[in-house]
């Protein structure tokens, strides 16, 4: 189908958007402050990524993803932004489950390629296409693109929907370079070919402390925590 231009639009890193936790509205519906997210996705690695940073943050809530739910029709991808596709999944969790739902969305921006696959990066070689089957795809298409001219960013939009309607969203980027070939067992998606800017290595060769410190994903969830230990103050009785 036609892609339309703007799906990787440029957001200023660092705008959160929602009300504020720690404002009037309190936490009204969650008492006692939040425990419990539910991330939704039935992908193993982030799920073990968001475990990780939150033990790290020191924050004791306890994280779910949606083989630890009962099962519910989840959202078709259909919005044009990354922030729009991670709103779409963490409203239906929070609906379904009635409990606190986290949910991401996020992909690689190729500059040369205007910003594509965007929000087609899972599914670029296909529906049902495996990681290394897009980022093939992904390296023959750049194969004539001389090195200076292989910049590419990582982004991602994390969403936060509350089940008493309250909506958080922001965006996190990690900007650099595309090599000409995946090195490295380690990440998921496109981090073997990717490198981060300032580094040699790619993101397959980082170790998982390694890539969190810097990535887009984990730029966001550690947000995303600072936001719910916020709401978690706000939440508990004074």
């Amino acid at each position: 189908g036609r892609i339309r231009r703007g799906s990787c639009r440029r957001r200023r890193a660092g705008r959160l958007r929602g009300s504020d936790p720690g404002g009037g509205g309190g936490a009204r519906g969650i008492r006692g402050g939040i425990d419990r997210v539910v991330l939704a996705t039935h992908n193993a690695k982030k799920l073990a990524e968001l475990r990780r940073i939150v033990a790290a943050s020191g924050v004791d809530v306890e994280v779910l993803g949606l083989d630890d739910v009962a099962s519910y029709p989840e959202p078709a991808e259909t919005e044009w932004t990354f922030e729009g596709n991670a709103l779409l999944k963490a409203r239906a969790c929070a609906a379904r489950t009635g409990q606190v739902a986290l949910a991401d969305d996020s992909g690689l921006a190729v500059d040369v390629l205007n910003g594509l696959p965007g929000v087609r990066s899972a599914r670029w070689a296909g529906p049902g296409a495996s990681d290394s089957e897009n980022l093939d795809l992904l390296l023959r298409q750049l194969d004539d693109v001389p090195d200076a001219e292989r910049g590419a960013r990582f982004v991602c939009a994390m969403a936060l929907v509350l089940p008493d309607g309250r909506e958080f969203s922001l965006v996190r980027e990690m900007p650099g370079r595309l090599a000409r070939e995946g090195r490295g067992g380690n990440g998921f998606g496109y981090d073997p070919a990717f490198v981060a800017e300032g580094h040699e290595r790619t993101n397959g060769e980082l170790s998982p402390d390694e890539k969190d410190a810097i990535s887009h994903r984990g730029q966001a969830v550690r947000a995303m925590v600072k936001l719910i230990a916020g709401l978690r103050g706000a939440g508990r009785p004074r």
